[in-house]
């Protein structure tokens, strides 16, 4: 192992989304298999504290840590690579320094100095760089600085990497992600881009020990000892990332290409044992290679950025994998289907997810969804506002209340259903203040839940703020819609349920953030081998 905490820092250039996410999540899989413990954490250059507040549009999904810190979506590829829970710690923003320097500054705490950010803003982000690795827990610390080299935004962030080189010689290492284009009409890749690339990062004194270039085609080893040259760095330190059909792909990609070796060797360490990615082969081999084919609507109201839903698209790449079948996704916004056209929109669909979201967009949408699967027996699973939509749509439509609302949409609502949760009554500021991250829920014996989770007790992430009105519980279970899952400190109800229905299931929480590779979640495993076999019972009645 090694002796002290090793730092890797990786960079993009050229052009954003080249995937700098998933190579510190691949290396970090491979160092893992290793036998070394590695975490992975994020730098964001916005000045938003966090994600929390944006627009998925703006940035897609903000993924919920166990310990309830709202985050970028790439801390879900950590996780679902690592197989291991991230936390507030490997999330770090513009947005969140600043404000701790300028807390500091409101107490005092300089002296009286002029504030500058050198050093006291690029001293915050090397101290948040340093909490996980000062923890004495970690061989490696990966930190994925977001944007692109040259942005105004990130030059603090590049500054403070340089810093560390300085400070911690032997100990840092720099991996330059970048893009090699291919010009069809001169039929050539262009190493052009990547040198000034490279250069923009030797201009703020920072020098890539590896180079990974982004490529639609085969470098070649010619070309890898030319940027080798003109970027002063060893042929072996050019690594090549093909596009690839899947980013699980990717860490098997970069074990071919020695990026974990390369790196063990520059930075001084042992090499460990031989990777083990057996089981990482055999879920891409079952997920490339599927027995079955569903097909799986997804209703919500950011379809057109699949990003703003990435942890949910992934939980059900691993419950195809793990139930053997190819699951064909269509995308459906929410505020185009109603009542008329509600069943040309999901004709053809063995399954329906209706996602989650926040405001009254779109929502009479989501409700003439679920009645149609509730009334149709197609399977159902509703996440969140999913969740509590399935609740409006059955008080309406079964206990004959047409007016029943939540109070989010509809303050007024002399059936409010789903209520203002009581702790979340007297907040005015938006940000970090739901009820976020893990919280116990027991499960009712003999229900669905129960026997998908096969215990009584399980813990999911949370992030909402509205709930379930338990005033009406007893008047939903006495109608067929059943509280299977109660949080036991607060009677918050979890999970509800329809017994009669084939696969009619909501819950509050969002259990997509727990789905790893190696832990498919039971719910999206459960709800595709239901839609399997419904759709199997259809094709013995045709």
């Amino acid at each position: 192992m090694a002796s002290a905490t090793k730092y890797i820092f990786v960079t993009g250039g050229v052009t954003s989304s080249l995937g700098k996410g998933i190579i510190s999540a691949s290396l970090a899989k491979l160092l893992q298999e290793r036998g070394f413990s590695v975490t992975i954490q994020k730098l964001d250059p916005y000045i938003n504290v966090d994600p929390g507040t944006l627009n998925p549009y703006e940035h897609g999904e903000c993924f919920v840590t166990e310990d309830g810190a709202e985050t970028d979506l790439d801390l879900g590829h950590y996780e679902r690579f690592l197989n291991t829970p991230t936390s507030q710690a490997n999330n770090v923003t513009t947005g969140r320094v600043y404000q701790t320097v300028i807390e500091k500054e409101r107490k005092g705490e300089f002296l009286g100095k002029t504030v500058q950010v050198i050093p006291h803003i690029t001293d915050e982000i090397k101290r948040r760089i340093q909490i996980l690795g000062n923890k004495g827990t970690y061989d490696f610390v990966i930190t994925e600085i977001g944007g692109t080299v040259g942005d105004i935004e990130s030059l603090p962030y590049i500054e403070s990497v340089r810093q560390m080189l300085w400070e911690h010689q032997g100990d840092c290492l720099v991996i330059h992600l970048t893009l090699i284009p291919y010009l069809s009409a001169a039929g050539e890749l262009k190493t052009k881009p990547t040198q000034h690339s490279v250069k923009a990062l030797l201009e703020v004194g920072v020098q890539p020990h590896i180079l990974v270039c982004r490529t639609e085609h085969e470098i070649g080893e010619s070309l890898k000892k030319k940027i080798a040259l003109f970027c002063n760095v060893s042929a072996d330190s050019v690594i090549e990332s093909m596009d690839a059909s899947s980013i699980y792909d990717v860490p098997l990609m970069m074990q071919k290409e020695k990026l974990d070796e390369v790196v063990l060797r520059k930075l001084g360490c042992p090499m460990g044992h031989e990777p083990n990615l057996d089981e990482w082969k055999e879920y891409l081999h079952k997920f490339k290679n599927p027995k079955h084919t569903v097909n799986i609507g997804l209703v919500g109201k950011y379809t057109e950025l699949q990003d703003a839903y990435k942890s949910i698209s992934e939980a059900f790449n691993h419950a195809a994998s793990a139930s053997e079948t190819k699951i064909n996704m269509t995308w459906i916004h929410s505020e185009t289907i109603h009542s008329k056209n509600v069943d040309a929109k999901l004709a053809g669909l063995d399954g329906v997810l209706v996602a989650p979201g926040f405001g009254g967009r779109g929502v009479e949408g989501k409700i003439n969804t679920i009645r149609y699967c509730r009334e149709n027996g197609v399977p159902f699973f509703g996440i969140c506002l999913g969740m509590q939509c399935a609740v409006i749509e059955f008080a309406r439509n079964v206990l004959k209340l047409p007016e029943a609302h939540t109070l989010e949409i509809d303050p007024e609502s002399p059936n409010p259903v789903i209520n203002l949760m009581e702790d979340q009554k007297d907040i005015t500021h938006m940000g970090g203040t739901m009820r976020l991250g893990a919280y116990t829920c027991n499960l009712k014996p003999n229900t669905l839940a129960h026997e998908i989770y096969g215990r009584t007790e399980i813990s999911e992430r949370h992030r909402h703020r509205f709930e379930f009105n338990s005033d009406y519980k007893s008047r939903f279970e006495e109608n067929g819609m059943v509280a299977s899952g109660i949080n036991p400190d607060t009677n918050l109800v979890e999970i509800v349920e329809i017994p009669e229905h084939p696969f009619f299931i909501g819950v509050q929480f969002h259990p997509e953030y727990k789905s790893t590779v190696h832990n498919p979640h039971p719910l999206f495993v459960s709800f595709v081998k239901a839609t399997l076999k419904v759709k199997e019972k259809e094709a013995v009645k045709a």
